[in-house]
Order: structure tokens, then C-alpha cells, then sequence
């Protein structure tokens, strides 16, 4: 039996959260030591650019490879592996932290697997609907489609909480208001950037595949919606 006097202050962190927050900090750090040029020599200066063209997601790219059927696994990860890399140091800051909180949340409602799935398939839905819906040359980078399909998760558990007791269901979506509502004030200030579709699509992704994802999901959505 364990002993409630020994137990942490706080509940500990998922694994997989950990994992995520490595993989997205750490490129941040080996950016930061070769621009100071404490590692990597003369050459790191441009060590961030350089994994930007190398796993950054193009959406010239993609429309190159769905006109000529060549689908190159090469650039196909690219759907994956940009949400690990950032354009700034703050991107990274504000990126990981969310990370941590939703993470921690999302894993707690509904599992490590469910964290992992709404990162990694928010972020690929959102490069995917980036690509398609816009014709932007500028590079898609950071882990904010991937945290908003954590923040899709985060939203269904509690329009599920809400429903079950009698609130009023929009509540759940509070947050996603909120964090488009300071895009939009940060696009006013510093110009505007159409990174909101892959943001919102993560979102999108996110809030449907929690259906899924949470254990009666589906049934409990089913029952909800014909009470209604």
C-alpha cells in the first residue's frame, strides 16, 4: 500500500510527454550552442536554416509531389519531422510549454498513446491541409499544429465533462478561442501569416480523433447527441 506522506508534490510527467519535450528542445539548444559558436565551428551559424530546408514542410513540395505521383518518403516525413523544428528560440519556448501542460492533461484523460497519436497527427493533418487549402511558398515550421491537436484532445474531454453535468458545452472551447484570439492580435502587430490553417486543422484533427481515442468515446458522443 502506498504511503500518501511519500507521495510527490505533483503528479509526475508521462513519459511520452518527456520524449516530446526532448524532441523539440533539444534541436533548440544545439541551435543556440552553434550560433554562439561554442560548438560545430563557423558553419553552425547556419545549423537552423539548414534543418529548416531539411525537415521543414513546403508546400510547393507537396503540390510538386501530388502532380507528378512521385510520393518520396524523403519529403513525405517532412509532414512529421518540421514540428520539431523552430524559426526562433521563442516559438520553441511557447511551443514546449504548451506541450508540457496539454501533454499532462491529455495524458491523464486519456492515455500516452492518445498524446502521442494527437501530436504527431495533428501536426501531419495540418501540414496536409496547409498544403492543400493554401499556395504559400514559406516554409511550415513548429510544433503548434501539433499542440493544438493536443488542445483538440483537451476540448473533447471537457465538452464531454460539461455535457455529462448540464453546462453549457462552448466552455470546452475557451482555450482554442483564447490562443486564436492572440494570433490574430500577434498578426496584427508583426503581420499576419497563414500558419493558422495548419493550427487550426491540428485542432480539428485532434477534437475528432479523440472520439476515437477515449475509451467509449464514440458511444458516449452518440448517446449525448440524441439527448440533445
Amino acid at each position: 500500500m502506498n504511503d500518501p506522506n511519500n507521495a510527490p508534490p505533483v503528479n509526475p510527467l508521462p513519459p511520452v510527454v518527456l520524449l516530446l519535450f526532448a524532441a523539440i528542445t533539444l534541436p533548440e539548444l544545439v541551435f543556440m550552442l552553434g550560433a554562439q559558436g561554442i560548438v560545430g565551428g563557423p558553419e553552425a551559424v547556419g545549423w537552423r536554416l539548414a534543418a529548416i530546408e531539411t525537415y521543414g514542410f513546403s508546400g510547393d513540395l507537396f503540390d510538386w509531389m501530388m502532380a507528378n505521383g512521385r510520393w518520396m518518403p524523403e519529403h513525405l516525413i517532412r509532414l512529421v519531422t518540421y514540428g520539431f523544428v523552430h524559426g526562433t528560440f521563442t516559438a520553441t519556448l511557447f511551443a514546449a510549454v504548451l506541450m508540457l501542460a496539454l501533454g499532462k492533461m491529455v495524458g491523464e484523460g486519456m492515455g500516452q498513446v492518445a498524446v502521442l497519436v494527437l501530436f504527431v497527427g495533428g501536426s501531419a493533418f495540418g501540414a496536409l491541409l496547409y498544403a492543400l487549402l493554401l499556395d504559400d511558398p514559406a516554409w511550415l515550421v513548429g510544433g503548434f499544429p501539433g499542440v493544438y491537436g493536443l488542445i483538440g484532445g483537451y476540448s473533447f474531454l471537457m465538452w464531454q465533462r460539461l455535457a455529462e453535468t448540464g453546462q453549457q458545452q462552448l466552455r470546452a472551447f475557451s482555450l482554442i478561442a483564447v490562443l486564436l484570439g492572440i494570433q490574430l492580435l500577434f498578426g496584427v502587430f508583426f503581420g499576419p501569416t497563414t500558419q493558422w490553417v495548419a493550427d487550426l486543422s491540428g485542432f480539428a484533427f485532434g477534437f475528432v480523433a479523440s472520439v476515437l481515442l477515449v475509451p467509449g468515446g464514440l458511444a458516449r458522443v452518440i448517446y449525448l447527441l440524441r439527448r440533445d
